[in-house]
């Protein structure tokens, strides 16, 4: 390697130790000097942050390169220090906060050491460490200082006047001008990944099928993907045509339901109603195919647990018909009301290389130029034998954000349309055996949000040893932060919902 260069993502992977691994792209174990090597080209845009978690004294960081390469870092960390990705990259900032409460981890130089997860009210610190330790003392959250002349804070939740999750967010306005944002999570932890840790691989599958409800589906497949990556199992080709079935179907459905939340939280109830009504159409058209609205435990490692119903293919079909009937006239409907349109239009603006600093997901991301969706590249199986396009836009603001998932829905239709077309007859599970020894296996699955992570070690008697799983929100909050600035507090809700983060899929 020549002084100054900056080998590719793969070069750091052959720089260290590989790891015996069964999951599609490589991990392996490396030195303080290439981790820090990562950081910097981290830090210079050269590579993405796609995961950073941790264990008893070993962090790893799952990266991507600009050619779309993927590959697992992981330091070992004797006494739980190790060198701060979030010093040079902010992204990492939240994932080290939460790597901290859970095992202790120390990150070196990390600027914000406040813990992330931990409220002080779990009655131990530090739960997935080897050896947890005494609860600390709890004490008050020390939010963020902002100085300047006539500001004045406004505090939010955690307890909202909807039927919503928690999520606490501390404002600071000059007037109804947002100076400054800051929210703190972690009000609905459910400790999911250590629940996890010594579970047979079927409950762990029911687990992750709850990490977020309004993506059980997608967290379902990502699981089953990396179970099957780190398992060597192939799967019957209608299973996966099934499970893109149900992905794309949950897709419309969140889709739905976001388009018409952001129209009424600016006063527009017409649009919230008739959206309302498909969502609910979708919803009943799953049940019927799958036997759950939510299609929540249908997917397992090695399969579908039960096929597509006769009179759900129906149900489908003539949803999609609905849908596409009705669905024109709400988008003209929402595009030629210019009220409408003075809430959305330029309001919380998300700049192009925030949204590429923080590798940000789905609609949000791809309303902001990032030109990323899992489905296509890396891509996994039967997305590529669909035809289907991503939508991209550059402006960055709620408009952008609602009009990706519109034209998502219009893909998303054509994608269901063509797997019913296409659906292939046989199987819909295969067998799942337990091998001897650790098995890794990692897995990137697109969900509505954006891409979701599942990273996993499967041990002795088919056990899971170790899972992480790495929610799109973890890099899309910290980006509302940077949105709402400069917009005034009314605004607030619409840029809210705009981004629609998951709590629960947050706080693991």
């Amino acid at each position: 390697m020549k002084k100054g260069s900056t080998p590719p993502l793969v070069d750091l992977i052959l720089a260290g130790k590989r790891v015996e691994h069964h999951f599609p792209w490589s991990r392996a174990v490396v030195v303080p000097k290439i981790w820090n090597l990562a950081v910097e080209q981290l830090a210079e845009g050269r590579l993405s942050l796609l995961g950073l978690w941790g264990e008893p004294e070993t962090v790893h960081m799952a990266l991507l390169d600009a050619a779309r390469d993927i590959g697992v870092i992981s330091l070992k960390s004797p006494g739980g220090r190790y060198p701060s990705v979030g010093q040079r990259h902010p992204p990492a900032l939240r994932l080290e906060r939460a790597a901290a409460d859970l095992f202790g981890l120390l990150p070196q130089g990390l600027p914000d050491t406040r813990g992330w997860l931990d409220h002080g009210h779990w009655g131990v610190s530090h739960p997935l460490a080897t050896r947890p330790q005494p609860p600390a003392a709890a004490s008050s959250y020390r939010f963020l200082a902002a100085e300047g002349d006539s500001l004045h804070q406004i505090p939010v939740g955690p307890v909202h006047a909807g039927i919503i999750e928690p999520g606490h967010f501390r404002f600071t306005a000059s007037g109804e001008t947002v100076v400054r944002l800051e929210e703190r999570l972690g009000y609905v932890h459910k400790g999911i990944e250590g629940l996890m840790a010594g579970s047979p691989i079927d409950r762990a599958a029911a687990l992750a099928g709850r990490t977020s409800g309004d993506s059980t589906v997608a967290y379902s497949l990502a699981f089953a993907r990396a179970v099957e990556a780190a398992l060597g199992v192939e799967i019957p080709a209608r299973a996966l045509w099934l499970r893109a079935l149900m992905a794309e179907l949950e897709r419309v459905a969140n889709h739905l339901g976001d388009i018409g939340a952001i129209c009424n939280d600016a006063a527009f109830a017409i649009m919230h109603a008739h959206c309302g009504v498909l969502r609910e159409r979708v919803l009943r058209a799953s049940e019927a195919a799958f036997g759950h609205r939510l299609m929540r435990d249908c997917i397992v490692p090695g399969g579908m647990v039960s096929d597509l119903r006769e009179e759900g293919e129906r149900a489908v079909r003539s949803v999609i018909a609905e849908i596409r009937q009705r669905f024109p006239r709400l988008v003209e409907l929402y595009d030629n009301t210019a009220s409408l349109q003075d809430r959305t239009v330029a309001t919380g603006q998300l700049k192009a290389d925030l949204a590429r600093q923080y590798a940000a997901g789905g609609y949000v991301g791809r309303a902001s130029g990032r030109d990323f969706d899992a489905r296509r590249n890396p891509g996994y199986a039967p997305y590529d034998e669909l035809t289907f396009d991503v939508p991209l836009l550059q402006e960055g603001d709620v408009n952008a954000r609602l009009w990706i998932r519109i034209h998502e829905v219009e893909q998303s239709l054509s994608l269901v349309e063509q797997i019913l077309d296409r659906l292939p007859e046989g199987p819909f599970h295969g067998h799942v055996s337990h091998a001897d020894g650790p098995r890794e296996g990692m897995a990137l699955v697109e969900g509505f949000r954006g891409d979701i992570l599942v990273w996993l070690r499967i041990g002795e008697g088919g056990l899971i040893e170790r899972c992480h799983l790495r929610d799109p929100s973890w890099f899309q909050w910290p980006l509302l932060e940077a949105a709402i600035e400069g917009n005034i507090v009314a605004d607030f809700p619409l840029c809210n919902k705009s981004f629609n983060c998951s709590y629960s899929g947050h706080d693991l």
